[in-house]
């Protein structure tokens, strides 16, 4: 079906099958030179290696489309472990009062942040949301995520959340790039309701319709969110809704120890949770808690940036072993769509290096979601999910900050050509 011929690197990020790179792993990148791909008929890698060898073994084949890549490298597609893209109002005028000293919470407690967007998303129409949610996958497609982890959480009443989903399930049937949903209604405490009260209504109201849903066909959730933090959902609120979820099928993947020290990484741990997001205020005894239960920690440069925060401990993380991977938080606390700008951001401010960002934003935020045993690299039998840029050598994608635009060539998905960019055939991207 699809022929990449003679690039000058292709990353394979991993090169025997591996679920997940630690630090170890990935400070040697598989790398090859002068190398060739195939993406068969089914969209999965049918051959990988040097352009001879692969010309010799498909010199009887015909393909669909042939692209040469001289010059050019190939990568994985990238992989955004953390989103929330479906939502109507934005908060720009909140970036103004952040950047006059006001604090997240301070915000939150003011009725801005969650509160104002669960006002706006709950008066949207769906089709209204599908619109906008449609754009902004195109947007991050464009800067080269092929597989996203996608949010509800604005609505944090019952007919908001599965409004929310549902745009989210219609997406996934009808747009190129790969969705793992999230249900995130205890993203935030609804006006009116205690924490208690809302743990009650999600434990006994949205998760049995969410398992009768699923059942049905209709909606198919991947992952079960919930924001632990002071002032939000405590420790033990946390515990009931995750263990909730994950007893009706769901994977734990939740928002921990951000503003606060909660023992969110301890408890995610304990209940076997796939992922934990944000992180900032995680406990030494956190880390390694997580290491052991291999539980990948899913860190948001772009969030601890744009708030001001003290960034996540990556290195940390690192020498302890935990699988860490990288997500963009798109939200409208942080409007970015690009996670070549997030690798950048992971590598000068959370001091990682870029082979270990890399596989942060491929192999392990794969694994975050349970896809790595079909995402995440360049080997046989995985998804043909891949990048192509216009450099000689893949650390550019990294090193141009804000630079993708001129720089992605082509982003294909299961082998398909989903988006080519002209401007890479007219300018250098130097």
């Amino acid at each position: 079906r699809l022929l990449l011929e003679n690039a000058q690197q292709l990353v394979l990020v991993c090169g025997r099958r591996e679920p997940y790179l630690r630090r170890d792993g990935a400070a040697s990148l598989a790398v090859l030179r002068g190398a060739s791909l195939v993406v068969g008929l089914d969209g999965c890698i049918k051959a990988v290696g040097q352009a001879d060898v692969i010309r010799n073994q498909f010199s009887e084949a015909t393909f669909e489309r042939i692209i040469d890549c001289s010059g050019k490298c190939v990568l994985p597609g990238l992989v955004d472990a953390h989103t929330h893209p479906v939502w109507a109002g934005d908060r720009v005028h909140e970036f103004a009062m952040k950047l006059a000293g006001a604090s997240y919470m301070e915000i939150h407690q003011a009725g801005g942040g969650i509160h104002f967007t669960v006002e706006h998303t709950r008066k949207a129409t769906e089709d209204e949301l599908f619109h906008t949610f449609q754009h902004r996958l195109e947007r991050m497609l464009r800067a080269g995520s092929t597989l996203v982890e996608c949010k509800s959480g604005y609505g944090l009443n019952l007919e908001t959340e599965l409004k929310m989903l549902r745009v989210i399930e219609h997406a996934k049937e009808s747009t190129d790039i790969g969705i793992s949903s999230t249900y995130c209604g205890a993203h935030a405490v609804p006006k009116g309701k205690t924490a208690t009260e809302a743990t009650e209504d999600i434990i006994n109201n949205h998760l049995p319709k969410l398992k009768e849903l699923k059942l049905s066909g209709e909606i198919h959730v991947n992952n079960i969110d919930v924001f632990c933090e002071k002032g939000v959902f405590d420790l033990e609120s946390t515990r009931r809704i995750l263990q909730a979820g994950k007893d009706i099928g769901l994977q734990i993947n939740f928002h921990g120890d951000e503003l606060h020290p909660m023992k969110s990484a301890e408890l995610g741990a304990e209940l076997g949770a796939l992922a934990i997001s944000h992180l900032e205020e995680v406990s030494d005894e956190g880390i390694v808690a997580m290491a052991r239960a291999k539980c990948a920690a899913v860190l948001l440069p772009t969030t601890a940036y744009m708030l001001r925060l003290k960034q996540p401990r990556a290195r940390k993380m690192l020498e302890e072993g935990v699988i860490v991977a990288l997500g963009s938080d798109f939200n409208p606390n942080a409007y970015c769509f690009s996670m070549p700008m997030v690798m950048h951001l992971a590598c000068v401010n959370m001091k990682m290096s870029m082979n270990e960002a890399l596989a942060a934003a491929t192999i392990n935020a794969a694994y975050a979601l349970g896809k790595s045993d079909t995402h995440g690299s360049l080997e046989v039998g995985k998804q043909g999910d891949l990048l192509i840029i216009n450099s000689p050598r893949w650390e550019h994608l990294i090193y141009q900050f804000g630079g993708h635009e001129t720089l992605i060539n082509y982003v294909i998905v299961k082998g398909k050509v989903v988006y080519q960019n002209e401007r890479c055939e007219t300018m250098s991207s130097y």
